[in-house]
Parts: C-alpha cells; structure tokens; sequence
C-alpha cells in the first residue's frame, strides 16, 4: 500500500507504523487475508477468488477456523483481514472475529457492503472489529453495471452508514478500471459528503476472473493520469482540513511516481517519503502480507493463487511460512536476486520490489517476469539519474 496522503500530504494514520515503522524486514510477521468462504451474493467481473452464491464443501469449519486463528495469533500476526467471497454470508463471524481479538489481532472486514444492516453492524462492533472496507467501484451506474446486481450501490453505501453508527470505522475501496476511472473524483466528493476516514484504490489484477479483463485496465498512460487525480484530490481535501487516509494498493510503482513528483514539484517531504518508501520494500507477497483461503490453503498473497504453500489442516500456518525449504518463500525473501528484465536495472527496485508477482505471472507465466503494470520509463529508472 501506497499512502498518498502521508507520503504527499504529511498526514499520519494508525497503520503507518506497519507500512513505514522503522526495521520492518526481516522479521516482520505477515498482515493476513483469509478467504472465510468462497460463496458471495455477488458475481464480480474482477473477483480474483471466481466467488459465486454457491457453498465450497471443503471450507474450513467453525472448529478449525478457531485453530487457523489461534495459530495466526501465536505466531504474532497483527492483523487479520476477514475477506471472501463475501464473509457477512458466514454466520458464525462475529464469533471467530470475537476469538481473533481475544488473541490481540486487529480484526478488518472487506465486504461488498450489501447485507451489512443495523444488527449485524452492531455484532460485528461489540466483536471488536476495528475496520471494514466496502467495495464500491465507481459510481451508482458504474458499480451496479460491474457488480452485475441493479441497486448494488445504494445497498452497500447504507451498509457503510451502518457501520459508522455501530461506532466502527469504515472506508471505501475501489478497483480502477477503463470502466470507472472517470468517477475517480466523484468519489472523493462521496468520501467528504459521508465523512469518511479511509480510501483505498486498487489496480486491476488480471487473475481469477480478472484474467479475462485484460483490456478493461488501465495504460500506462491513463495510471499515471489518474494518480495524478488521485494525488491532487488528496492534497486538496487536506488543504480543506477534511482528514482521510487516500491509498493506492498493488502497483508499487506508484512509491517511485510519486517521489519523482514530490522532487519535480519540490515538495520538501521529498526526501523523507523516499525513506519511508525504502523502509516498507514493495510488494511484500511473502513476507509482510499472506493469504489463508476457504479450505486452509496458504498462499504468498490473496492474488497468487497458482502457489500454493501448504495447508494449515496439515501444520501451523507459522510452521509453513517459516519452512526454507520451500523454494518460492526463500526466493521472495531475496526479490533482489531473482526479479529479471528491466526491474535488475533500476534505481527503484529497493523501493518497489518487483511489483506485484501474481500480476507478473500472469502476463508472463514466470514468477520472476516483469510485472507489465510498471509504468516508469526508462529514464526514470535509470541508475544514472
């Protein structure tokens, strides 16, 4: 994650202190995503799970969900993100989110906001669930078109109301696409009318069913465009006095786009983002972010589903993310190693980390390809700057 609005705007935020605190690798234990089921009300055309309305036989029950979490816990993990599928369609959640916080994790839900009422807001608060990010990806007409569900938007922005009367924070996330980038600023307007704290935007990944998006992301032109928008709406919510957190998620190219612009706009936390970029790494598929999904299955990020690690029905979940002999775990402790092509060569690779590998994989069906969102041109990476 890419904080614009500390890294551009000087604004701290609670979760700084995992993207940017000081001795963050090695050593650091994994921020985890845990696919509570694969079943969703929803069919979304980017979904990288391929979630439909229809139960998986072989998700973890109540009993071993318990023991996955209890192993998080003792292994030290600090967050635990409840996702999906959609995970409000998993009635036993405000028991295994009450168990996680009992353990010290922080609790998030990522939802799609549509069955998120009065009651199950107020569960979820007294469960002790500090955050939940709803889905809206774009605009009323945009987000129901995507979401294929007529009234989608309207659903999930009365599930975000809930959440903030229950007392528990919530924020948006939204997935940038040809579709929807237009409403990249109707959305910040959203973010101030309702008083969010919290905005997320997220670039396509092609995996899941998103693989069969590949047209519908983004050029390298039309990224840097909207981080631009992004950026300058930021700075001036802030320069309004209306406090948010704005981040970008799983392009991290977007570290170094920003400081070139900090240096050309001389902007004097030019130096210091740059610090704070360094100190966070890139992608941290891995080491800093895991995935356990529906079945047990652990993954090296909740995209990279064609790497599996283990099963924590078969041993702890700190028992595989510590095991060395697992070639792709070592290799992703060392990216600067193995990443090829262009990312070998350029001056922002402490920074970045080779990007997002599942995307990488994806294009180039090499796990050390060259991520083709990396927009940076040659000169902007060049070692001779």
């Amino acid at each position: 994650m890419i904080s614009i609005s500390r890294l551009y705007c000087g604004a701290s935020s609670a979760a700084d202190n995992l993207r940017y605190g000081a001795g963050l690798r090695p050593g650091r234990k994994p921020v985890v995503v845990w696919n509570t089921t694969r079943r969703c009300n929803l069919v979304c055309a980017h979904c990288y799970s391929v979630s439909d309305n229809s139960i998986a036989d072989n998700e973890l029950s109540t009993a071993e969900a318990r023991a996955m979490i209890g192993q998080l816990g003792a292994y030290g993990c600090p967050i635990l993100l409840l996702s999906g599928g959609e995970p409000l369609l998993r009635q036993d959640l405000p028991e295994l989110a009450t168990h996680a916080v009992a353990l010290g994790l922080r609790v998030a839900v990522s939802s799609n906001g549509t069955l998120l009422d009065d009651a199950l807001a107020m569960r979820l608060k007294e469960a002790g669930v500090a955050y939940i990010g709803v889905s809206l990806d774009g605009l009323e007409a945009a987000h129901d078109r995507f979401r294929g569900a007529e009234g989608a938007f309207a659903s999930a922005l009365k599930g975000i109301r809930a959440a903030r009367r229950a007392g528990i924070k919530a924020g948006i996330r939204f997935t940038l696409m040809q579709c929807n980038v237009r409403d990249v600023p109707g959305i910040f307007a959203l973010l101030a009318d309702e008083g969010l704290p919290r905005l997320c935007f997220y670039h396509l990944v092609h995996t899941g069913r998103g693989a069969a998006l590949a047209g519908s992301g983004l050029d390298h032109e039309q990224t840097r465009a909207v981080l631009e928008v992004i950026i300058d709406q930021t700075a001036a919510l802030h320069a309004r006095g209306i406090p948010c957190e704005v981040l970008t998620v799983d392009n991290h190219s977007d570290g170094p786009y920003l400081y070139l612009k900090m240096c050309r706009e001389h902007n004097p936390r030019a130096a210091r983002a740059l610090d704070l970029l360094r100190q966070s790494g890139g992608n941290g598929a891995g080491e800093t972010i895991g995935c356990v999904s529906w079945d047990g299955t652990v993954y090296p990020d909740q995209f990279w589903r064609s790497q599996p690690l283990g099963s924590v029905r078969d041993r702890s979940f700190g028992g595989i993310w510590e095991d060395t002999s697992i070639p792709l775990l070592h290799s992703l402790k060392h990216k600067q190693e193995h990443v090829t092509g262009r990312c070998k060569a350029c001056r922002f690779l402490d920074v970045c980390g080779g990007n997002l590998r599942a995307r990488a994989e994806a294009a180039t069906g090499h796990v050390w390809g060259v991520d083709p969102a990396c927009y940076l041109t040659g000169p902007e990476v060049s070692r001779e700057q």
